[in-house]
């Protein structure tokens, strides 16, 4: 009766969630077949007893994954490889696009191609974008795409896109499209600002985003450019909550801060529920401090940015994400003094995004630093984007390590980029666990509505036999068959999905009711407990 009444409540909200789908009433969202629960969410899992939390620390490739083409080739990434991409492990193999620089025009523009050029003076160039492939995420090729006339042949890895000076290539296959052609979706950053005369429509010249689609992920199709005077430079683009997603950084060009001051880099979400109509305006979605000075403020501010934003994956339930940790400086006379780092943030709704840890650092460009240059001492900057995803019992973190050298005559021939790669045992981005003073503790989940259906609880966890669960309904009452003798445990030692079971009863009881999850740690003489996550999974 309880939950029968949760739901004629949502229903008079003009909300009903769907009996069939996991429905967590604390955030609005549901998932369907199964539902994540990140230990460090701490909306997910909002009270805790002598625990605490530890962060897990990526183990890095020392080698990049995705390196330029050799300098003298008339290749388009024989420049630099900047991720500002995607990766996905679709069907078996592994994919990726990214945005690549190289050196010297390339004659074979056409007319619309080359009026795009008219205005940039450097030697060397953005884009095309590019993509490539592997059979394991370790060793990629760069596939020729005949598709675009670059240096005199068209055997190459680059897209024929409308736009000349492009970058941040995100991608993602929207599976429950029913259009075919529109299955992979992607947003590209373009920069008008060069063109002479201006691009059609763009009167701002700020670079900005266009969407593309494609039945394949090769040959794209321009749709829209739906923001097209409004600075946005993306970390990646996403689904999640029914939503699709484009994280960027603004400045204060557009966005001021609070009393209309300046701001510097912060990030920005901006969103459709349809891909094709997009919502004026943005979601602050994760932003640094703002130093009390003024002066300190904008583009030329000395103190820490955000970096185009987050770069996000949605989990279902949950989302993660990085953003880039910018250590700035001046801005315009100093570039190469600025360095990056990678925190990490976690949002519920895929809008709002906070750091599980204040401050912390989750990827150090000292632990990922992209190759040195003989005799000089450059900075590294990472860079995030569509680089998160689990293959097996691992997730990969995919990013952009680029040596940051200035545009000095003495120092831009000796700018880098590579592609790297970091990796976690599956969703273990940090753990709960007893401090060395306790030798119990619990955490409590936030509601749970379950399906109307039978299905069961998995725990991914470390010293399993000092881990037990009991369950509660909404207001926090044990409930006898679930709780004390009758609490639920796995016989696995650790694992990332050890099913828990409870000796007189299991979860198709409780079909369609609105639960808690009460999760025990006890120290005792076996390995300390560490609880990574939780998953319920229908059957």
């Amino acid at each position: 009766m309880k939950n029968q009444q949760n739901r004629q409540t949502a229903s008079s909200s003009g909300f009903s969630p769907d009996p069939a789908s996991f429905y967590f009433p604390a955030t609005g969202i549901q998932t369907s077949g199964s539902a994540l629960l990140l230990a460090l969410d701490d909306v997910t899992f909002p009270v805790k007893h002598n625990l605490c939390l530890d962060l897990t620390k990526p183990t890095v490739r020392v080698e990049p994954v995705l390196t330029p083409s050799p300098l003298d080739s008339n290749a388009p990434d024989n420049f630099m490889v900047f991720f500002y991409g995607t990766v996905l492990h679709d069907e078996g193999r592994f994919r990726m696009w990214y945005y690549p620089c190289h050196w010297g025009v390339n004659p074979d523009w056409d007319g619309h191609h080359a009026r795009q050029l008219a205005k940039w003076d450097l030697p060397y160039f953005q884009g095309p974008l590019c993509y490539a492939e592997s059979e394991d995420g370790l060793t990629w090729t760069k596939p020729h795409l005949h598709q675009l006339l670059f240096k005199g042949s068209k055997e190459n890895n680059a897209f024929n896109l409308p736009h000349t000076l492009v970058s941040c290539a995100t991608v993602i296959k929207d599976e429950n499209d029913p259009d075919p052609a529109r299955r992979y979706k992607m947003v590209y950053e373009f920069f008008p600002e060069f063109s002479d005369p201006p691009l059609e429509g763009l009167t701002s010249g700020m670079p900005t985003c266009a969407l593309a689609a494609s039945a394949d992920g090769i040959q794209w199709d321009l749709l829209s450019t739906p923001y097209p005077n409004e600075f946005i430079e993306h970390a990646s683009f996403y689904q999640h909550d029914g939503k699709y997603i484009i994280n960027s950084q603004n400045f204060d060009l557009q966005i001021p801060g609070e009393g209309g001051t300046k701001r510097g880099r912060q990030g920005f979400a901006r969103f459709s529920t349809d891909f094709n109509h997009w919502l004026e305006g943005a979601v602050e979605s994760f932003a640094l401090p703002e130093p009390a000075v003024p002066e300190a403020r904008g583009i030329s501010g000395l103190y820490d940015q955000v970096h185009l934003g987050v770069g996000a994956v949605s989990f279902g339930t949950v989302s993660v994400g990085l953003f880039g940790l910018w250590h700035n400086n001046d801005f315009w006379n100093e570039f190469d003094l600025i360095s990056c780092d990678l925190g990490l943030v976690i949002s519920n709704d895929g809008l709002h995004f906070r750091e599980p840890v204040k401050g912390h650092f989750f990827l150090s460009r000292h632990d990922s630093p992209a190759a040195p240059f003989p005799g000089k001492d450059y900075n590294t900057n990472l860079c995030q984007a569509n680089g998160i995803l689990n293959v097996g019992d691992e997730t990969r973190i995919y990013h952009g390590r680029w040596r940051n050298t200035s545009d000095k005559p003495d120092d831009i021939e000796n700018g880098y980029g590579e592609v790297g790669l970091a990796t976690l045992p599956r969703d273990r981005w940090g753990a709960l666990r007893l401090p060395s003073h306790h030798s119990s503790g619990s955490v409590w989940s936030a509601p749970i509505v379950l399906p109307a259906a039978d299905c069961e609880l998995f725990l991914n966890v470390e010293g399993a036999r000092g881990i037990r669960v009991e369950i509660a309904d909404e207001n926090f009452n044990l409930l006898s068959e679930y709780s004390g003798d009758n609490g639920g445990s796995t016989s696995d030692e650790s694992g990332f999905d050890c099913k828990v079971a409870w000796p007189k009863s299991s979860l198709s009881i409780l079909e369609g009711k609105t639960i808690r999850l009460k999760i025990h740690l006890q120290a005792g003489e076996y390995p300390q407990p560490r609880f990574y996550a939780a998953s319920l999974k229908n059957k």
